[in-house]
C-alpha cells in the first residue's frame, strides 16, 4: 500500500453481498467513485447496485469523479457500510417505456372505436384534437429523453418500472382513452369555441414553457457529470419548479379541450406528485446551496403553493 492510500474497512448492510471484500485500498487524491470500483471489482457486484454510506454518520458517499476520497470525510481505517440496492435499471429506459404506453394506447382507442365501442361514426373534432394533444405531449416526453434530460444517477430499482409505468399505462394511457373516444363522451358533443381555444393556448404555452425550463435544468450539468447548480431562467425566481407548473398549465389545457374526468384525475395525481417532488428540490437547494440559493415561498405555482 502507497503511502498515499488508506484502507477502509467494509461492513456488509442489509442482504449479505458474495464475495464482499473486508477491506478496500484507496488513494486519497483518487474520486470517489474509485470506492465503488474497488469494492464491485473485489466481489465480482454490479457498481450500480451498490449503495456506499459512511460507517460514522450513515451519509451516502456519492459516486462521483468531482471530489475525492479524502474530501469524502473518510481516513486511513474508517469503516463504511455496504447495501445490495437489488436489480437496477436506466433511469433513461424507465423513461422511454413509460411515455411508450400513451402512445401505444390512445391509437388502439381512437382507430380502433369501431371495434372497442361498436361504433361507426367518425371521431369527433374534440376527439381528434384530444388525440393530437396526447401524441404531441408523450413524442415531446421521448424527444426529452433522448436529448434533453441529463440524469444525476445512472439507474434506479427495476421494480419501479412497474410502479411508473402504472401511473403512465394506466391513468394517461388506459383511462382517459377509453373516456375520450367513447361515441357517448363529452368529446363526441359540438365544442365551446372560447373554451377549446383556451385549452389550446393553455397546452401549446405550457408545452413550450416546460421544454424551455428543462433544457435551461439540461445545461446546469455537464454531460457524463452528476453537477448539480441553481436554474436561472425562464420564472425559476418566482417557483422552485417552473418545469411543473408548466407542466400542470399544459395538462389543465388538455382537460378543457376534453372535458374527461380521467384528464381531471390524472392532472391531479400528477401535480400532487409533481408538488411533493418539487417541496423535496426546495428543501435540497436550501441545504445544498446555502445562502447562494433564495430561497422560494412557493415551489410550483406563484402565490398559491
Amino acid at each position: 500500500m502507497s503511502s498515499n492510500a488508506i484502507s477502509l474497512v467494509i461492513r456488509p448492510r442489509g442482504k449479505p453481498i458474495k464475495n464482499l471484500p473486508e477491506s478496500v485500498s484507496v488513494e486519497r487524491d483518487a474520486p470517489a467513485t474509485e470506492i465503488f470500483q474497488k469494492i464491485a471489482a473485489a466481489s465480482k457486484f454490479n457498481i450500480n447496485r451498490l449503495r456506499v454510506t459512511k460507517g460514522s454518520d450513515g451519509s451516502p458517499i456519492p459516486k462521483t469523479t468531482e471530489i475525492t476520497v479524502h474530501d469524502t470525510g473518510l481516513r486511513n481505517k474508517s469503516a463504511v457500510d455496504v447495501k445490495d440496492l437489488g436489480p437496477q435499471i436506466a433511469w433513461k429506459t424507465v423513461f422511454i417505456i413509460e411515455y411508450l404506453g400513451p402512445l401505444f394506447i390512445h391509437p388502439l382507442f381512437y382507430y380502433g372505436r369501431p371495434f372497442i365501442y361498436g361504433t361507426s361514426a367518425p371521431p369527433s373534432e374534440l376527439q381528434k384534437l384530444s388525440f393530437m394533444m396526447v401524441m404531441l405531449h408523450f413524442l415531446k416526453r421521448e424527444f426529452e429523453t433522448f436529448f434533453v434530460h441529463r440524469f444525476s444517477s445512472s439507474t434506479m430499482p427495476f421494480f419501479n418500472v412497474f410502479k411508473n409505468s402504472g401511473h403512465y399505462w394506466l391513468l394517461s394511457g388506459l383511462n382517459m382513452a377509453y373516456w375520450i373516444y367513447n361515441p357517448n363522451a363529452p368529446t363526441a358533443r359540438p365544442s365551446n369555441p372560447v373554451i377549446t381555444y383556451i385549452g389550446i393556448a393553455h397546452f401549446v404555452i405550457g408545452e413550450l414553457a416546460n421544454l424551455s425550463t428543462h433544457y435551461t435544468l439540461k445545461n446546469l450539468r455537464r454531460p457524463g457529470s452528476t453537477d448539480r447548480g441553481i436554474p436561472q431562467g425562464l420564472c425559476f425566481n418566482l417557483v422552485t419548479c417552473p418545469n411543473y407548473w408548466f407542466e400542470t398549465m399544459a395538462w389543465i389545457g388538455m382537460t378543457l379541450v376534453s372535458w374527461s374526468l380521467s384528464s381531471v384525475l390524472f392532472t391531479a395525481v400528477a401535480f400532487y406528485t409533481m408538488a411533493l417532488w418539487a417541496k423535496k428540490k426546495e428543501r435540497r437547494y436550501r441545504k445544498e446551496f446555502g445562502d447562494k440559493y433564495k430561497r422560494k415561498r412557493f415551489v410550483i405555482l406563484p402565490g398559491i403553493f
